[in-house]
């Protein structure tokens, strides 16, 4: 049905009635009208229908007014469908059932022109009403799924989930946290040599990647960083052996690196010990560690090598049983001085 122009259904058991109530409605300008002979064929064409106002007659055979509005108003996808009953026989009881029943309205035979317009014209704007009321609450139930949505997006869930229930995020401090900086070689580059859509195309399929393997190892996305993926284990979310998940995930991130695009390499740091979380900013708010820990890992991700998993030797010794690795000798790393680091090429 024509969406701009108000669908009627006229419902009488008499031809004359159905015809004469239809052309006075066509004199008031309404012409997308449809009638039903009975109370069975009224259901079924509000069923099969989309309609904004019935007219419905009370003295039927078989399935009399009374029992087809029940079914309408019993029905929850018909029941917000104003209903004007109309009759000829102005009874006060059979016009209270007909309110009690959810009528929204009630017309005597013959139809005075007058009251016809009026009340016809009051039932489709409490419908129009109606209508927009319900628009509204459904486009406040999607704006606020797709805001957690994001919300979800933006934070850890834990932090996503804390947020929504008190409105804010504790600031905390967490010991054993393994924290994982992952950033491409010669990214700069790249794009210097590649136009924008193709820069940040693969960039998403590299990253939608390291978020799936985020997931696989029971890690958490923190943040990316320009061309840099940081992510964390242990901190919101149970994770038995927090830094040989990184360890892990830092490997399958540099094969997955060169699987995704011959011209790209990674280099991966890991480091493990206490860090403080919580959010910062107000307008455009982010979840964040901070500590020595995530500096070293990310002193780490730059002194290693393409391909491997950069550490220190302290956090090497808590994972060398389980991986196979070499020293790269003592070097200089910033604010620390001079730390021998360690590189994890596989696991045993």
């Amino acid at each position: 049905m024509n969406a701009d122009r108000k669908a009627l259904l006229v419902v009488d058991d008499e031809e004359f009635n159905r015809n004469l109530l239809v052309r006075q409605l066509n004199k008031e300008g309404y012409d997308n009208i449809e009638t039903a002979g009975n109370g069975h064929q009224a259901l079924q064409m509000a069923r099969d229908g989309d309609f904004d106002l019935v007219l419905l007659d009370i003295e039927m055979p078989e399935l009399d007014g009374h029992q087809v509005l029940e079914q309408l108003k019993s029905d929850m996808r018909l029941r917000s469908i104003p209903v004007v009953m109309i009759s000829g026989v102005e009874e006060v009881d059979a016009i209270v059932k007909c309110i009690e029943l959810g009528a929204e309205d009630f017309l005597a035979k013959p139809f005075n022109p007058v009251l016809l317009r009026a009340r016809v014209g009051a039932c489709l704007e409490k419908k129009r009403l109606a209508d927009q009321e319900r628009q509204f609450l459904k486009n406040i139930k999607e704006e606020k799924q797709r805001s957690e949505g994001l919300l979800n997006v933006i934070l850890p869930a834990a932090a996503a989930a804390e947020l929504k229930s008190t409105g804010t995020v504790k600031p905390r401090r967490y010991d054993n946290i393994a924290i994982l900086f992952c950033d491409i070689v010669n990214f700069t580059q790249f794009c210097e040599s590649h136009g924008p859509e193709e820069v940040v195309s693969r960039l998403q399929a590299l990253f939608e990647r390291y978020e799936e393997l985020t997931t696989k190892y029971d890690m958490e996305k923190i943040k990316t960083i320009g061309d840099e993926f940081m992510s964390s284990a242990g901190l919101q979310q149970t994770n038995a052996d927090p830094l040989l998940s990184a360890v892990k995930c830092g490997l399958e991130m540099a094969a997955a690196a060169t699987e995704l695009d011959d011209d790209w390499q990674v280099r991966v740091g890991v480091n493990c010990g206490p860090v403080v979380a919580g959010i910062v900013g107000r307008d455009k708010y982010q979840f964040d560690v901070w500590g020595d820990t995530v500096n070293m890992a990310s002193r780490m991700a730059g002194a290693g090598s393409p391909g491997a998993v950069a550490m220190t030797y302290d956090a090497w010794m808590q994972v060398e049983s389980d991986c196979e690795g070499r020293s790269l000798g003592r070097m200089d790393i910033k604010g620390k001085g001079s730390v021998e680091v360690i590189e994890c090429t596989g696991v045993r």
